[in-house]
């Protein structure tokens, strides 16, 4: 085996380990039935009666019929609706707390436009107000990722559990993310064309340094376009074993991402999408995902025609789906998104798909999260009613099988201001 291959090799087990850890940590899941309840596999199985049964931290059983454990913990979810625990792609979740406060966003690096190395783990904030209040509305895992630049960096995939940032890990890196769209120009020379061909030189440039190392160590090769640490970088995506997100709304700009993709071989994530309605066939062909925002309606110089249709269009032709989110104060809004997705012609079981199955098989964890499926992670929440209904609350969220406290400071505040002292209406 070459020194390349070992290098990848020593990388691959690092980020394996990395992930394995994270659900090895001692968080004290209790062993849980939740009985009675309409559960909504997220395989398109609906069970009316259902029980799912989660026993250290993964479900052991769902069904009408399933072996219940003596003296295990019960929840009664007659006329609740069970589902698996939702996924918020394109996040910035524990990476900013007050958006125009400096000091509170760790989420992007201002020292280059090429940082494919900038990894926001250590960045993340587990003590972030916005987790508790993201989580008690049903939001169990979120992807949290970096931003500005051309290649903005890595994104990591946490749980919103309590704990350090090594307890929430799901997968780290859990994706590469880049940009071709109109925040991409600057980056590159003010021209789209100019970001295709700089991506390119990087991406020639990451493969000419894995093949040459030694003539890079000893000065003996041209000089590349970006420093050796973030070719590197740049290399398990190139292999393919790391998924590519990049941000892509006019139908210019998606056709340049599936180029891209189809070139160098890239685990394709097109992000934002607005005109992927008229790319549906395409992206089909290609193999690739979108991940969109369904209520982006309004025209911009970054797509003139968005339409509310957008993601039922894209399932019908085949196209894998994700639900995702720009916010990270609001990420908890992505299933009132969902709502509208539904509204608008997606069908209801794929709009569940999209904010749970599709999400994990995007990102290769799909093994252990995504469905209510034996063996898979304990997460799990309990609705009032339909979860994209707005009326509709969480009424228990279970995370690696812990019932996780149902308070966040928007529900202390609201407590301590429900009931005014008379001396605060007098003039």
């Amino acid at each position: 085996m070459t020194r390349a291959g070992r290098t990848y090799l020593i990388a691959a087990s690092a980020c394996a380990s990395m992930a394995l850890a994270a659900l090895s940590q001692p968080v004290l899941a209790q062993n849980l039935a939740i009985t009675n309840g309409t559960v909504i596999t997220g395989t398109g199985e609906r069970i009316d009666g259902g029980t799912v049964v989660i026993m250290n931290g993964r479900i052991q059983a769902v069904g009408t019929i399933v072996p219940m454990p003596l003296g295990i913990d019960q929840i009664d979810a007659t006329g609740m609706v069970v589902t698996p625990g939702l996924i918020a792609f394109g996040t910035q979740l524990g990476l900013v707390e007050i958006g125009s406060v400096a000091e509170t966003r760790e989420g992007s690096r201002a020292d280059d436009v090429v940082t494919p190395s900038f990894n926001v783990l250590e960045g993340i904030n587990p003590a972030s107000q916005l987790i508790p209040v993201t989580r008690t509305d049903g939001v169990t895992t979120a992807l949290t990722m970096p931003s500005g630049g051309l290649i903005s960096g890595q994104a990591v995939l946490v749980d919103l559990v309590d704990g350090d940032v090594e307890t929430m890990l799901v997968q780290s890196p859990a994706a590469l993310v880049a940009s071709v769209n109109r925040s991409a120009k600057s980056s590159s020379g003010g021209s789209r064309a100019a970001v295709m061909d700089h991506l390119r030189r990087l991406f020639d440039d990451a493969l000419e340094y894995d093949e040459r190392r030694s003539d890079f160590t000893r000065r003996q090769i041209q000089e590349l376009a970006a420093p050796a640490a973030e070719l590197e970088a740049l290399l398990p995506a190139l292999r393919g074993a790391l998924p590519v997100i990049i941000t892509a709304n006019r139908r210019s700009d998606i056709a340049n991402a599936l180029r891209l993709a189809e070139e160098y071989g890239l685990d394709l994530i097109v992000l934002g999408a607005a005109e992927g309605w008229q790319m549906a066939e395409e992206i089909a062909v290609a193999g690739a995902t979108v991940a969109l925002y369904p209520l982006t309606d309004v025209p911009s110089y970054d797509g003139l025609n968005p339409r509310l249709e957008n993601a039922g269009l894209l399932h019908a032709a085949g196209v894998r789906v994700i639900i995702a989110t720009a916010s990270s104060h609001n990420a908890r809004e992505v299933r009132h998104a969902a709502g509208n997705a539904v509204a608008y012609g997606m069908d209801w079981n794929a709009a569940l798909r999209a904010l749970t199955v599709q999400p994990a098989t995007a990102l290769g964890v799909d093994a252990d999260y995504g469905s209510l499926t034996e063996g898979k992670v304990g997460n799990v929440v309990l609705w009032s009613g339909d979860p994209f209904e707005l009326s509709t609350v969480a009424v228990h969220v279970v995370i690696r099988g812990e019932q996780i406290p149902m308070a966040s400071r928007q529900q202390a505040l609201l407590e301590r201001y429900r009931t005014l002292p008379p001396s605060y209406f007098e003039p």
